[in-house]
């Protein structure tokens, strides 16, 4: 048998981490126990979708739920930006360092105050891993350009490319690059040359595109990716679905 790779995969999942992104940590270090080898965090902070970092917090004495995210540098950003290119506004983040001691114990409030970021992405990355919850996991991001020279081929995808004096992730389709305003209305960019390091995978292509370069032999799934994960792309690989959690779209706050 080869040596276990455990993957799980996740967009940046908000500025604390969703339940669910929890619930595939403890299932991967289960698994772990059980059968030895590394775990892989897939971070995958190409994604652009900014409802994913949502992050749905609880009043400490009310008990009054909130839908919090973060504050976006501008209209473009939001809507075509991917998470790696996504800025931080700084004033967003102090005051919501006001507003936390209402929603998480102290220690987090803390943790939140003192992470220094210029991005989305990394803002959460920093986040998961100082709240201790990525402690000896290694982390690839679909971001990395090393990463992506490394990944096989797909014929569905997306390209980042600079729009309006942003980065945008426009979808690559019939020689035409496409940002989705919604409905069926896009807005097609000039076409212009690009390589490796500007792709980023669809995500009914990300699986075989991420298994070309981490070769994991189990794969932790949550149950929205069940629906569109093709097994038969990878039969190499066991899936092994997350451990069932409570509240799972809920932010994971130490309990």
């Amino acid at each position: 048998m080869p040596h276990p790779i455990i993957c799980f995969g996740q967009q940046p999942c908000g500025f604390f981490p969703k339940r669910f992104l929890y619930a595939k940590i403890i299932t991967a270090r289960r698994l772990q126990a059980e059968i030895g080898g590394e775990i892989v965090f897939f971070f995958h902070d190409s994604d652009h979708d900014p409802r994913e970092t949502l992050t749905v917090l609880t009043e400490r004495h009310s008990g009054r739920e909130h839908a919090l995210n973060l504050q976006f540098a501008n209209k473009i950003q939001k809507q075509f930006s991917p998470s790696y290119a996504k800025r931080v506004v700084s004033d967003w983040q102090v005051k919501m360092t006001r507003q936390l001691p209402n929603y998480v114990h102290s220690d987090f409030a803390k943790i939140f105050a003192a992470i220094e970021s210029t991005n989305i992405a990394d803002f959460c990355l920093q986040m998961y891993q100082r709240m201790s919850l990525l402690d000896a996991i290694r982390v690839e991001r679909s971001s990395d350009p090393e990463f992506r020279k490394r990944a096989g081929r797909v014929d569905d995808y997306f390209v980042d490319v600079t729009w309006r004096g942003e980065t945008v992730r426009a979808r690559c389709r019939d020689q035409k690059l496409l940002l989705h305003k919604g409905g069926d209305k896009f807005i097609e960019l000039p076409w212009g040359e690009f390589d490796r390091t500007q792709i980023s995978p669809t995500r009914d292509t990300r699986l075989r595109w991420m298994q070309s370069v981490i070769c994991c032999t189990h794969y932790v799934h949550g149950a929205g990716e069940r629906q569109y994960l093709t097994e038969a792309e990878a039969p190499e690989i066991k899936y092994v679905p997350r451990a069932e959690i409570s509240e799972a779209d809920k932010a994971y706050i130490g309990k």
